[in-house]
Formats: structure tokens, C-alpha cells, sequence
């Protein structure tokens, strides 16, 4: 009974997370916009699965910032504004740029050879997808690398933090950068760079490309 019972509690967890992946990923893509509204019942069908998962997905979404609940209406998706948007990258700077700071002079941290080769491979899925200005492409690698990327600073409150601030911002970009049209030129596409400077500890090198990837998610708003 307790094996049946655990294995049922994966399947509902699993499902759950599954529709919050899906639901997330349909926001970043910005096929569910701003201010889009939906109830529980919707998703359940949409889905073709039961309430129970649906609503606690969506509630993971409330607590990550991407939806807000509205009283006895439902969810709709939560709006960033541009003062929203540069306090994020604000704050995004400041946490990496302590993290250089403090990693000055100090040993670096030796990872698996296998973790290094991943982060690699997906810095040049990303830079390749930055490049060709396919943004659809270029979300999922972006935000796998740098959470790869993460795995360097041993600190996983740092990491989920930076994850849902760069998950926050490209939810705000996606339809300011889909009003370019062709974003050839115009994606940042230094992941390569960045690796190959963490990999030699060249903190200097490592915060000037992060620097600069900041100040270009901020022309977003000058732009505008």
C-alpha cells in the first residue's frame, strides 16, 4: 500500500510540474500575454486532466511571480513594467557581480569534467540560436545554460534566485524583442566567452562580459 500510495504522489507531482513547465513556457513565448485571464477549469480541459494539479501548478507559477490570482475569478498572467524590468536586471547585477567579488583571489571551484561539457554544450546551442535571432530557440537554452552556469556558485539559494529573475525579465523582453522582427544582431551571444572565462577563473574577463550582457538587456528599455 505505501509503494502504490508513494508512486501515486510522483504521478501527481510529476503532472503537476509538468503543466506548470508547460504553462510557463507558453507565457515566456508570449502566446499567453500580460494580463491574459484563465481559470482552473479552462487549463483542466485545455490539458484534459483533473482541477487538483492544474490549480497547484498554477499557484507554483503565483509563487515564482509569473501569475497573479484574481479573488474568485481565476488567474491572469502577471504584467511587468519597465520599472520592474530594470530593478530585476539592478538586482541580477548585483548578486553576480558580489559573487566575482567574493570568488577574488580564492581557489576556484572544480567541477565534474561531464558538468563542464554540458554547460559548454549549451552555451553554443544558445550563442547559435542568439546569433540566427530565433528567440523561440534561443529561450530554452539561455535559461538552461545560465542555470547550468549556476552550479559554479555552490549556493543553491543564489541560483534559484538568479533563475527567477532571468525567467521574470524574459517575460518582460519576449514582446518587446518580437516588435524588431528580425533579431538577427540584436540577442546577446557571449555564452561561449563567459564559459571559457569562468573555466580559466579569469574573474575579470568573467565580469566584464556579464557587465555588458547587462547593460544590453537594459538598451530593452531605452529602446522603447
Amino acid at each position: 500500500m505505501a509503494d502504490g500510495g508513494e508512486r501515486g504522489v510522483i504521478r501527481r507531482n510529476t503532472l503537476r510540474q509538468q503543466i506548470a513547465d508547460a504553462l510557463r513556457d507558453e507565457v515566456l513565448a508570449g502566446r499567453l500575454p500580460s494580463g491574459h485571464p484563465f481559470t482552473v477549469k479552462e487549463i483542466a480541459e485545455q490539458y484534459g486532466v483533473s482541477a487538483t494539479p492544474v490549480r497547484e501548478a498554477l499557484l507554483d507559477l503565483c509563487a515564482q511571480g509569473l501569475l497573479d490570482v484574481e479573488q474568485h475569478r481565476g488567474f491572469k498572467v502577471h504584467a511587468f513594467t519597465a520599472d520592474d524590468y530594470r530593478a530585476m536586471v539592478e538586482a541580477r547585477a548585483l548578486v553576480v557581480e558580489g559573487i566575482f567579488r567574493s570568488g577574488a583571489g580564492r581557489e576556484p571551484r572544480r567541477l565534474p569534467t561531464e558538468m563542464m561539457v554540458s554547460i559548454r554544450r549549451r552555451a553554443e546551442e544558445a550563442e547559435r540560436a542568439a546569433r540566427a535571432g530565433d528567440l523561440d530557440v534561443l529561450i530554452g537554452y539561455d535559461l538552461r545554460f545560465w542555470r547550468e552556469l549556476g552550479s559554479v556558485v555552490g549556493n543553491a539559494y543564489i541560483s534559484d534566485f538568479l533563475d527567477r529573475m532571468r525567467v521574470q525579465t524574459w517575460m518582460f523582453a519576449v514582446p518587446l524583442l518580437r516588435r524588431l522582427g528580425d533579431l538577427r544582431g540584436h540577442l546577446w551571444h557571449d555564452h561561449g566567452e563567459l564559459v571559457t572565462a569562468v573555466a580559466r577563473h579569469d574573474l575579470c574577463a568573467a565580469q566584464r562580459l556579464v557587465t555588458e550582457y547587462h547593460e544590453h538587456s537594459l538598451t530593452l528599455v531605452r529602446k522603447r
